[in-house]
């Protein structure tokens, strides 16, 4: 029985909380569930801080902003959380994965940033048809664009530019992959790859929320070691990795994830994730944050200078 005390930061009780309750509860922890939209921060005052008596206060935000902003009042007010405002930051903006990724060397596919429609479609042109535009905010394969040539390079940078908010006026575009009709999810849970599953559609977009069908992905030494690697770049902590079968590169990082869904996840990996997220959020309640994460030292880790993401949803 844990006597850590524990908060839960959330936007609504879904399948995947109702199985995290279940999992603190069976390790005897009381947990204070803590509603995002009731939440009122006093940022301004530096000696009272109410939420200094929690061990851990684990992130389950649906909205990124709210996650974003919460967890960096949370951390630079002493609190231990999972994850933190560095791994939000970095997870939550898919240019800013996309850099650290490439600072820490680990493969993905090409992408190139671009301010303007002109240069976005002359950055289109450089990569090449068909081409990928994205939200650099986003999830659950939401406004996603397969370019396949000029005509709809065009249109769609002309709706973008017209339509979108200041996210879409922010033009990222990477390199189409051709996919063997599925990609992998993994697991990343501190400094072990817990579980995978293949996502597999006839659709070129094969999140599960978009009808992808999940099936067991085995944990290969090469699938580990891109994931364990991707993970630290991004900041440690509990992330879910979306990956490409490159025919000639091998794996490459899609996408970091730092609020992960797991509940389709559970049955084809025979995991328990929700458990091992508990062992997870206890370990950096009592050790912390980098010791949890199997790094070198146990230094207080670095916060997140918070990016734009007014208006942002996870």
């Amino acid at each position: 029985m844990s006597s850590a005390k524990v908060g839960v930061l959330y936007s609504r009780v879904r399948v995947e909380e109702k199985l995290l309750f279940e999992a603190f509860e069976k390790r005897g922890v009381q947990l204070d569930l803590l509603d995002d939209q009731k939440l009122i921060f006093d940022i301004t005052d530096v000696h009272h801080h109410p939420y200094q008596h929690y061990d851990v206060i684990v992130e389950r935000c649906i909205n990124h902003s709210r996650a974003l902003y919460s967890l960096k009042i949370l951390n630079d007010q002493g609190v231990k959380t999972v994850n933190t405002a560095l791994c939000a930051d970095i997870c939550g903006n898919k240019l800013m994965t996309t850099s650290a990724l490439a600072a820490a060397g680990v493969p993905q596919p090409k992408a190139l940033v671009a301010y303007t429609p002109e240069s976005a479609l002359q950055a289109i042109e450089q990569l090449g048809y068909p081409a990928v535009l994205k939200p650099t905010v986003g999830s659950w394969g939401r406004l996603l664009s397969k370019v396949n040539d000029r005509d709809a390079a065009e249109a769609i940078l002309e709706h973008k530019e017209t339509l979108g908010s200041y996210h879409h006026s922010i033009f990222y575009i990477q390199e189409y992959v051709k996919k063997p009709g599925r990609d992998i999810r993994a697991f990343q849970v501190g400094p072990d790859t817990i579980g995978a599953i293949y996502r597999t559609s006839p659709n070129w977009i094969t999140n599960t929320a978009r009808g992808g069908t999940s099936s067991h992905c085995p944990i290969t030494p090469e699938l580990a070691d891109i994931c364990t690697g991707a993970a630290k770049a991004c900041g440690g902590g509990m992330v879910a990795l979306d990956l490409f079968e490159d025919p000639d590169r091998g794996l490459l990082v899609n996408e970091v994830n730092y609020t992960m869904e797991f509940r389709n996840s559970i049955a084809p990996t025979g995991v328990n994730i929700p458990e091992r997220m508990v062992d997870f959020c206890l370990d950096v309640a009592a050790r912390g944050w980098n010791a949890a994460n199997g790094w070198a030292t146990d230094e207080t880790p670095v916060l997140a200078t918070v990016s734009l993401a007014d208006g942002a949803s996870a």
